[in-house]
């Protein structure tokens, strides 16, 4: 493995710690609810930062956009927007199953759909190549590790019924769960099929590895669209927007600037280590990072205590899980060795 696809690998691995761990600021914020503090999150993670980086990364910003081709801009805000609809259900799903099982099935399922489909449409080709085999082979023993994760949160809810921060209604979690999977998983269709604006920044003087920023910060203001409308709509319907002012407001929002920090800091690190992987980077790239959030989101969930009074069959079932998924990442990594 040369050194340069070794360092696109690192990179996309920290990229998945650092967004596994993004919720996990949010368990100190148990005076607010979840629209309160969701919504601090989109303010600072999808809006804020994201634009924040794209000007201080890339020279000329407004010229790229500019310049690229209005198929590519509605494609990226399209893919964009219903992301956030993912990204909704994602903070509903975690709110319901837990931050350790949610992670797991949605970015599990997201992962498979993210990177499945590019390669289909984009590089048919590479299917059967030893790329595209080993991509197909860790996806398929992806779903099985998801298979024992969702077994794991079955069995933990029976154990600790709606105690322990764990709610009822497992199946209609489960549900949220699937559905936040596929739409999130347009995250990467944005990155994929939006790599004009990428170019066109290369050519206005960005560096590879910074280049992807103007479709993460076009992205994702798409995304904070759909959450910010949901969460003032929570905000009204619940009578909320008081909340804000209880527990420690300050810390509050700097532990609601922590988590877009670490879940935005994670989309750059991906797209510099794609940018390192070469040509089917953000193929190839995209289910190695969502497996090592999905392990983040684990071991931050076993630490907040979401796993305490589960049973051994429960916690088996768990650690059995995030070692198939850890046997994925080696066999995509593997496939793309040279």
């Amino acid at each position: 493995m040369n050194q340069t696809l070794l360092l696109g690998i690192g990179l996309v691995v920290l990229a998945g710690i650092l967004q596994g761990s993004f919720a996990a600021p949010m368990k100190r914020m148990s005076a607010w609810r979840w629209e309160n503090s969701w919504l601090l999150f989109a303010l600072s993670g999808l809006l804020v930062l994201p634009w924040i980086i794209n000007f201080a990364t890339v020279p000329n910003v407004i010229s790229v956009y500019a310049s690229a081709s209005p198929s590519t801009l509605i494609k990226v805000v399209l893919f964009g927007l219903l992301w956030g609809v993912g990204s909704t259900l994602f903070g509903l799903a975690i709110n319901r199953v837990g931050m350790a099982l949610g992670f797991a099935l949605i970015l599990g399922i997201t992962s498979s759909f993210g990177s499945l489909i590019p390669m289909a449409i984009l590089h048919s080709e590479q299917l059967l190549a030893k790329r595209g085999l080993a991509l197909i082979a860790g996806s398929v023993v992806m779903v099985l590790g998801l298979v024992f994760l969702a077994l794991a949160g079955r069995a933990r809810e029976r154990d600790l019924g709606a105690g322990n921060g764990v709610r009822s209604g497992f199946a209609f979690g489960l549900v949220l769960c699937i559905f936040s999977g596929i739409f999130s998983s347009l995250l990467n269709f944005s990155f994929v099929f939006g790599d004009e604006l990428r170019v066109r920044a290369l050519q206005s003087g960005a560096s590879n590895t910074m280049a992807a920023n103007p479709i993460w910060a076009l992205t994702v203001t798409g995304g904070f669209v759909v959450n910010f409308l949901y969460c003032v709509y929570l905000l009204n319907k619940n009578q909320t927007w008081s909340v804000f002012h209880e527990g420690s407001p300050s810390r509050y929002w700097l532990l609601g600037l922590l988590t877009g920090l670490l879940w935005f800091g994670g989309i750059v690190l991906y797209g510099m280590g794609a940018a390192y992987m070469g040509a089917l980077g953000a193929i190839v790239g995209w289910p190695i990072f969502m497996t090592i959030d999905i392990i983040g989101a684990l071991f931050w969930g076993a630490v907040s205590g979401e796993w305490r009074g589960a049973s051994r069959r429960a916690l088996a079932y768990n650690w059995a899980g995030v070692g198939i998924l850890l046997l994925a990442i080696a066999i995509i990594s593997a496939g793309n060795a040279t």
